[in-house]
């Protein structure tokens, strides 16, 4: 029987392919699907260095590239331009990896030319001396490549030789030269067979076998239902795809307790808890038992749930999944013993400005008597008594401020609590509570009867506040795949900074970290690290976390910076952008707009609408470009993305920054979590990113974006 299997690339450029060539694709490709292969005159090159590879005629100007794995079996590799495809089909060479027992496709023409531009003599200090061959052997390199890397001195040169390798060639290499040692570069390699499972003697003619073998990569359709509704929505289906590395964390058999996956952005932390909760489901009995998948905000809870509808379709698993924010849960649980109305910011904020007002006073380094913003009494209250639960003066005046700032004398904690008691009793009054204080109330509800799940798959987890963990403590019995914690400190976007341990969730021994971005561009990669401060951040598991060997394996054209007069000619050039990737033939969903600020996501959401630009919108059901506050950003991503309104007035924001007089470290804490919210925006894009500023740009901008 016939049977077809789709390259995951070809889904990213699908999806950027005219209309009427994506017909003719559908076309073509689908007689492989109705085994009718026989009438596409498949094609062998003059020259071409691989037997295996052949061309299909798609339109007079489009040709497809198609790898024959043996019997009926195929592999649609791409679609391309007829020079193009010709060019592609005569310079690659198809094989299977040794070591892992993967399909692999090098650009061996260009490994040939990139060979002769290198000096012949090998300079002082090549850039990866201290790898041996056993181990670039161990990892997967071909030896055909062991002559040149002594040749290598500089990361661009390796960069370049990159561009024409297999991915695992090019993780291993990078990661060498990441700083990674042999044995850390393995655990990402030994992740890169499928499952974790050993593939044994590796025949190296088997293409079809090695085809099988890489799941990450390459989708099997076997009819023209299955080709139809892979075709229909491509991008939404490249990003259900799971990497090997990710495959063995998420379908890993038993971890003895709470394990912890962290990784930063684009390395796949979402996708893989996805399938983990999917594989849980799975394995669970018809008696009612349920997974609990989980997230910081209403937004990304539903955007999970979206994504988890297209990865599995049996019913009955996804009966067995709950998906929902942790306030909604605490929320509901609380609501079942008594009514509960939640105080908002419209609320809260003008309680701690009167307190603040009436309340303690400081110092500040100018030696002036000054009054603690009500902001610094909010976050006081949250961050340490409500994180600790303290209930009385004394055990605030003992209590750890880790995090908070300059300490506080015995009196300024007398004043403070006495100010935070004020609120809180007037809260208390008004039967109102904070979603924080609804999260501890939930947990002591819940520890008062069985555990309602037997897993819990927890996404986001760097944004999650103390009582908010004790809850999801309590929600599950700790035993064997309990917790499964997903987290990225450099994507922490709100104020809270957690020690699981001290909440009793140790996940010492079973924390396993995701250093590849398979999203972003190496170009809109490097642009979003260089955001960031560089300093290091403290994890969840209380270690130091690291941006070391975090590496993007794709590439593309420069993020591009524009500057503008005046918002209005800026949104004009935004509309003129969305406009032409629109024309290009991008699906609307596969477009985001991100800016700081709700009332500049209204406005041009409004001059979107006004160009006759389709904008989602959620509530009313309509699909379109999304258009949200960077914080609503959070998880998603998009194949074309414009950050817009990057000023200095607006990035970072004035009301988020404590002032440095008041609170120096909360100062810096506070623009850290600015330049992370920025990273998270600036990374949601996958191929390409525009960005945007009237007047001075941003001073988080790094210099050569401005």
């Amino acid at each position: 029987m016939a049977e077809l299997g789709i390259d995951r690339e070809f889904l990213r450029r699908y999806a950027k392919l005219p209309r009427p060539v994506q017909r003719a694709v559908d076309a073509a490709i689908g007689k492989f699907a109705e085994h009718t292969q026989a009438g596409l005159h498949l094609e062998k090159l003059t020259g071409a260095r691989d037997p295996n590879v052949r061309t299909i005629r798609i339109t007079d100007f489009w040709r497809g590239i198609v790898l024959a794995l043996g019997g009926a079996k195929y592999l649609l590799q791409d679609v391309l331009p007829h020079d193009d495809a010709n060019a592609y089909a005569v310079s690659r060479i198809f094989s299977v990896n040794q070591a892992l027992g993967v399909l692999e496709v090098r650009d061996q023409v260009g490994i040939e030319e990139f060979a002769r531009t290198l000096p012949e003599a090998p300079p002082t200090e090549g850039l990866l001396d201290h790898v041996s061959n056993a181990d670039l052997r161990r990892l997967g390199v071909d030896p055909g490549l062991f002559p040149l890397l002594p040749r290598i001195n500089s990361d661009e040169q390796l960069e370049s030789l990159c561009r024409l390798l297999p991915e695992a060639q090019r993780n291993a290499l990078t990661g060498l030269a990441a700083g990674m040692s042999p044995d850390e570069v393995m655990q990402e390699v030994i992740g890169l067979i499928l499952a974790g499972e050993d593939p044994g003697k590796v025949d190296t003619g088997d293409l079809e076998a090695a085809a099988r073998r890489t799941p990450d990569r390459i989708a099997f359709v076997s009819g023209p239902v299955e080709l139809a509704a892979i075709l229909a929505r491509p991008f939404d289906l490249w990003r259900t795809f799971l990497h090997p590395t990710q495959r063995d964390v998420a379908y890993r058999e038993v971890y003895s307790g709470p394990a912890l996956v962290t990784g930063s952005a684009g390395t796949g932390k979402t996708v893989t808890g996805l399938h983990r909760a999917v594989f849980l489901a799975g394995r669970l009995p018809d008696d009612g038992s349920k997974v609990l998948l989980t997230t910081f905000t209403r937004a990304l809870a539903e955007a999970l749930g979206k994504q988890l509808y297209r990865l599995t379709d049996d019913p009955a698993v996804r009966s067995r999944i709950d998906v929902v924010s942790i306030d909604k849960l605490a929320y509901e649980i609380v609501a079942r013993v008594r009514r509960v109305t939640i105080a908002d910011d419209d609320v809260l904020d003008p309680l701690w400005d009167a307190a603040a007002a009436a309340g303690p006073t400081y110092h500040n380094r100018a030696g002036q008597v000054t009054r603690f913003s009500g902001a610094f009494l909010r976050r006081e209250w949250e961050q340490v008594v409500l994180a600790q639960q303290l209930a009385s003066m004394e055990a605030y005046r003992d209590a750890r401020r880790g995090g908070r700032g300059e300490g506080l004398r015995a009196t300024q904690r007398d004043q403070v609590w006495a100010a935070m008691q004020g609120v809180a009793g007037q809260l208390t009054k008004k039967g109102l509570r904070t979603h924080t204080q609804l999260a501890d109330e939930a947990a002591e509800i819940a520890l008062r009867s069985a555990p309602p799940y037997r897993h819990v798959v927890v996404d986001e987890g760097q944004d999650l506040h103390p009582a908010q963990w004790r809850l999801l403590r309590a929600l599950v019995a700790p035993e064997p795949n309990d917790l499964f914690l997903l987290a990225d400190p450099y994507q922490r976007i709100y104020d809270n900074h957690v020690s699981l341990a001290q909440l009793g969730i140790h996940v010492r021994g079973r924390t396993r970290r995701l250093t590849v971005n398979y999203r972003t561009t190496h170009e809109i990669l490097d642009l979003s690290v260089r955001v960031l401060s560089g300093d290091a951040v403290l994890g969840l598991d209380d270690q130091d976390d690291t941006l070391r060997g975090y590496r993007s394996v794709t590439h593309g054209g420069a993020p591009e910076v524009t500057a503008h007069a005046d918002r209005d000619v800026e949104l004009d050039a935004l509309i003129e952008r969305v406009g032409t990737w629109l024309d290009q033939g991008v699906e609307p969903h596969a477009i985001g707009v991100a800016a700081r600020t709700g009332n500049l996501v209204k406005t041009i959401g409004r001059v979107l609408s006004e160009a006759h630009i389709d904008v989602a919108d959620d509530r009313r059901g309509v699909s379109g470009v999304r258009v949200s506050t960077m914080h609503r950003m959070k998880g998603l991503e998009f194949q074309c993305l414009a950050v817009v309104g990057l000023d200095a007035a607006i990035m970072p924001a004035p009301n988020a920054v404590t002032s440095a007089a008041e609170d120096p470290h909360g100062h810096r804490q506070d623009l850290q979590r600015e330049r992370c919210l920025l990273f998270v925006a600036l990374t949601r894009a996958r191929d390409v990113l525009y960005l945007s500023h009237s007047g001075s740009p941003s001073t988080l901008l790094p210099a050569v974006a401005q």
